[in-house]
């Protein structure tokens, strides 16, 4: 994808998974070993500010597998179709990252699920930015992959399905 002056890049992953959009979002929203049983981005995750549970304005501490960390904030918080988020604080690589995943009833089939989840950045420092966008991309791209086929084997995995029922 071609980037034109005043739009980011943008990484989307599909998937279709065998469970109600309910379930769906809940197994996105997992925290702790639960999380960690199916998300390969996290090495480790928790809400900060002494939030009991993900909303809107809920600040979060991510670090990924490789180390790099990451602070949060759900812009949106709407079961089960759709969450959001921005980074306020994070890698000096990124001037700006958010995500955002929905949930919607598969045509014919309520019992399943497709969810789509979809990055939007910028890089720094701006005269560098078409170069490393072109990375981030590849790289972003690679992440969020893995991260919804790991999310799609959550939706399958007994225990996680028990810790969201």
């Amino acid at each position: 994808m071609a980037c034109h002056a005043g739009q980011v890049p943008v990484v989307e992953s599909v998937t279709i998974v065998p469970v109600p959009p309910a379930t769906a979002f809940a197994v996105s929203q997992t925290t702790g070993e639960t999380r960690l049983r199916w998300d390969p981005f996290i090495r480790r995750q928790r809400l900060l500010d002494g939030a009991e549970g993900p909303a809107k304005g809920v600040r979060t501490l991510t670090v990924h597998r490789l180390g790099l960390r990451m602070v949060s904030e759900y812009v949106s918080y709407a079961p089960p179709t759709n969450v959001g988020m921005k980074m306020t604080q994070g890698s000096w690589f990124f001037e700006r990252l958010a995500g955002g995943w929905r949930f919607s009833p598969v045509d014919g089939d309520p019992g399943s699920t497709r969810a789509v989840w979809r990055y939007s950045f910028a890089c720094r420092p701006r005269w560098l930015a078409p170069v490393a966008e072109r990375v981030g991309r590849v790289l972003l791209q690679h992440d969020i992959d893995r991260r919804i086929a790991g999310f799609a084997r959550g939706c399958a995995d007994p225990v996680v399905l028990a810790a969201v029922a």
